[in-house]
């Protein structure tokens, strides 16, 4: 985790009641969210919760159905240049500026806004100063997707969105863009907004982690917080005197340890108590709504919408 304890009290992202309709199908039922200015905050949830439809509101590219809305203190339906110029976009995938050689691509960007990092000094960022003559087409998915953070952050952005950002990434990749995630954060203060449905990557990178499942928000708060939340039952594990290995769950493990070391006439073998996890939590959320509802999971990850079809492709970084 990053920025905690670099928050301020008005949020950057706030959002009420925020709702979402495709024809019948209601994607978001209410969304409540805030997102303090200084900190990576995830918006966790399996494929179809509603993240995408979530952040393209968030971002503008998509009129909501009702509920209020704020990013950077303005109504992101309304939002003209100079509010787009305070946010940088990192999408789920690029299929153009394939020919663009790397530095000519960063460059040209850099002239959309008033002040702009150094390119070349945003390349060092990055790690891509060896790749700055490269085309974009013959960069490797890493490389490409430091490509699209140093494109979403060229212009200074207060607010960073990245929406699925390693899909797809072998894990040297993952580390990598991990590690230039906390240091945006960390060093160069942007608030940072990641949509994501691995639970490592939001436990790793996350200040805090919002759970929408089925459309609604479920739990938000610290990973620490999510998993003291749990209704997953701890788990302590020791070795008996006659060397059998046990367990046992409970909601209170500290008394079950007491209560051994009480009947015990020596040290327990093996002792160890495993708590809840935000998987715990994630899952039991996850596996409640589907037992519930069942309108989790489509196709491709994209948000449920009739017939299947995924929401219209968004814009540029611009």
């Amino acid at each position: 985790m990053t920025g905690a304890g670099r928050t301020d009290a008005a949020p950057v992202v706030l959002a009420r009641g925020l709702t979402m309709a495709y024809g019948e199908v209601d994607v978001l039922r209410g969304v409540d969210l805030d997102v303090r200015r200084g900190e990576v905050f995830a918006l966790l949830g399996p494929n179809g919760a509603g993240k995408t439809t979530t952040v393209e509101i968030l971002e503008g590219f998509r009129r909501r159905s009702g509920g209020e809305v704020s990013v950077l203190g303005t109504d992101p339906g309304r939002g003209g240049e100079a509010w787009r110029a305070r946010i940088g976009l990192v999408l789920q995938s690029w299929r153009d500026h394939r020919r663009w050689r790397v530095a000519e691509l960063l460059t040209h960007f850099a002239t959309y806004y008033p002040d702009p990092r150094d390119p070349v000094e945003l390349l060092s960022l990055v790690g891509l100063t060896q790749q700055a003559g490269r085309q974009v087409d013959r960069l490797s998915g890493g490389q490409r997707r430091r490509l699209d953070v140093a494109l979403g952050i060229v212009g200074r952005p207060e607010l960073l969105f990245l929406d699925e950002p390693t899909t797809g990434f072998d894990p040297q990749a993952r580390h990598d863009f991990h590690v230039l995630v906390e240091r945006l954060a960390r060093d160069e203060g942007v608030t940072v907004l990641l949509t994501t449905h691995d639970l490592a990557e939001a436990e790793r990178l996350a200040d805090r982690i919002a759970v929408l499942v089925g459309g609604r928000i479920r739990a938000c708060g610290t990973p620490a917080e999510l998993a003291r939340r749990a209704a997953a039952q701890a788990e302590v594990r020791w070795t008996s005197d006659d060397g059998t290995p046990r367990r046992e769950r409970t909601d209170d493990p500290s008394r079950l340890v007491w209560e051994l070391h009480r009947r015990a006439d020596g040290p327990i073998a093996d002792l160890e108590v495993r708590r809840p996890t935000l998987e715990d939590t994630y899952l039991h959320m996850v596996h409640r709504q589907a037992d519930g509802t069942r309108t989790l999971g489509t196709e491709n990850g994209a948000d449920a919408q009739p017939g299947g079809k995924t929401p219209a492709a968004r814009g540029g970084h611009l």
